[in-house]
């Protein structure tokens, strides 16, 4: 496919033809000014990021330089939490906002929590920052290696995803390892390192992602055994409890990874679990969702007890693995399904997730974001943005949200946010008055803006198509924890631009602009 692109005495660029599949809001009227406002809203949420990274680091620990767990009470650092949950965006919200921190005090923090915190080999244990030591005595393994599964799933696979092979992949592959050489528990298909649904879907997911980016025969191996170990033996719609919050809903997403494994590459695998894989998603379609499509905290999967009638705001991480055995099974009962709720989501527009939380809506946001951009329904867009509103209220003047671990959660879905209005184009440097907004037409047309209060002069980067190039994914298939694609450049298409074709990876290096107020710029992408 070729890509023309004009730049004329205005300064406007003007690209022709897709770059990419695109799923983002549909305008049928003039385009600019809504590309405009997206990027009022990608500045104040890329903004929201910084003062989030810069309230936090105001709270590290002088000595070791690690952040706490909580602001108000346990002053230590932990795995599944401060590891998990908070620094992991710490570190993407500066790959965007400051790059010299990314580069810097981020990865200091990361060697100091590999230097301080690791205890069973590389996985690593609480720190207390008062004693400089552990905060137990004795380590316990499973605690241990449910840390580092949450740090692997919920913090090293995001920045992986977004980032591509980097210190923080290595250290999750290091800690992956180890995991997989303390496997105590046995199973109908051998040794374990949990059997819990959290853990053994924290890890079917990271090593399901791990396997693609490494090819590690290992990887694979495991991934299939703890799949097998439920689809063959511990069915989740035949346990006594089914958790579809964010303790207990990995399992579904980690099965629905490993289930795409088998469809890539052992499709004998694939038919043998496809009866177990349908029947555990038709069950939480029986009994486990509202008239809405929203899914309960807590259902008996035997019996269809509901035993929380309050919903999930992980209702979208679930249904993920639905739009996958969707695609992989050509089941259209499942995407039907995702539709559904995504058409009703407004509906349950002021629905107090979490009791009014930033972590719920953080993370019903992010769901909502992730199917909307295969699923484009507008309703859903508009319940969106909505949504993002209500996170962004949460934030204090001080950059820190609610003083918990969970403030990354904050970040991350700003940022997922931020990237979604400017179709995944960021500025660089960034600065705090710059704007880059991005909508798409009818006709597939990009338009995208760059505005700022004062003379600027950076590059205008585009996104690339991470599931492949940086993780070797075939597809890019629904998953937990990933950074949505939106426009991206791919280097072996070849572009026109100023009536000269030119080589995609010569606009992947970025686009030399300068804009001031009175300047801005507009690119209208086809």
């Amino acid at each position: 496919m070729k890509t023309r692109f004009r730049i004329d005495s205005t300064k406007r660029i003007v690209l022709v033809s897709a770059l990419c599949a695109i799923s983002t809001t549909v305008i049928a009227q003039d385009p600019w000014p809504q590309a405009t406002a997206n990027g009022e809203r990608n500045r104040a949420f890329m903004t929201a990021t910084w003062r989030f990274v810069q309230g936090w680091l105001q709270y590290a620990d002088p000595e070791s330089g690690l952040i706490p767990r909580n602001l108000n009470k346990d002053l230590y650092w932990n795995a599944k939490d401060a590891a998990a949950d908070n620094y992991p965006f710490m570190v993407l919200s500066s790959f965007y906002t400051d790059r010299a921190l990314f580069n810097g005090r981020m990865k200091e923090m990361l060697a100091a929590e590999q230097r301080l915190t690791n205890r069973i080999g590389t996985l690593p244990d609480d720190y207390v920052f008062e004693t400089n030591s552990f905060r137990i005595t004795e380590p316990k393994l499973d605690d241990i290696i449910f840390g580092a599964s949450e740090y692997a799933k919920d913090g090293l696979v995001p920045l992986t995803e977004l980032l591509g092979p980097s210190p923080w992949s290595e250290r999750m592959l290091l800690m992956l390892d180890d995991i997989l050489a303390h496997a105590t528990y046995d199973s109908e298909v051998g040794k374990l390192p949990s059997t819990s649904h959290e853990v053994c879907g924290d890890l079917m997911q990271t090593l399901s992602r791990m396997y693609w980016m490494t090819k590690k025969d290992a990887y694979r191996d495991a991934a299939f055994q703890i799949a097998a170990y439920f689809l063959e033996h511990h069915p989740p719609e035949q346990a006594e409890q089914l958790r579809l919050d964010d303790h207990g809903c990995e399992v579904i997403s980690g099965l629905s990874e490993v289930y795409y494994i088998a469809a890539q590459i052992d499709p004998d695998r694939r038919e043998r679990w496809k009866p177990a894989m349908q029947r555990m998603l038709d069950r939480i379609l029986e009994v486990a969702r509202d008239d809405n499509g929203l899914l309960y905290n807590l259902v008996n999967p035997v019996t269809g007890e509901i035993k929380s009638d309050e919903r999930t705001d992980n209702w979208g991480y679930n249904y993920n693995a639905f739009l996958v055995v969707a695609n992989l099974d050509n089941e259209a009962k499942y995407r039907t399904a995702v539709e559904h709720v995504l058409t009703h989501l407004p509906a349950s527009k002021d629905y107090p997730w979490e009791g009014a939380r930033m972590d719920g809506f953080a993370d019903s946001l992010e769901g909502g974001i992730n199917l909307i951009n295969r699923v484009p329904v507008p309703a859903a867009i508009e319940w969106a943005d909505y949504t993002a509103d209500r996170l962004l209220a949460t934030q204090r003047d001080t950059g820190v949200i609610e003083g918990w671990h969970g403030d990354g959660n904050f970040a991350r879905t700003a940022l997922m946010y931020a990237l979604w209005k400017s179709q995944g184009c960021y500025a660089e440097p960034w600065r705090a008055d710059l704007r880059v907004g991005a909508v798409k037409q009818d006709d597939g047309t990009i338009n995208i803006t760059v505005a700022s209060d004062w003379p600027w002069h950076g590059k205008l980067r585009f996104d690339v198509a991470r599931h492949s190039e940086y993780l070797h994914i075939p597809s890019d298939y629904p998953r937990l924890n990933q950074f949505p694609e939106w426009l991206t450049i791919r280097a072996e298409q070849t572009y026109r631009v100023n009536g000269t074709e030119t080589p995609g990876e010569t606009l992947r290096a970025g686009i030399d602009v300068k804009c001031d107020k009175d300047a801005p710029l507009k690119f209208e992408i086809k």
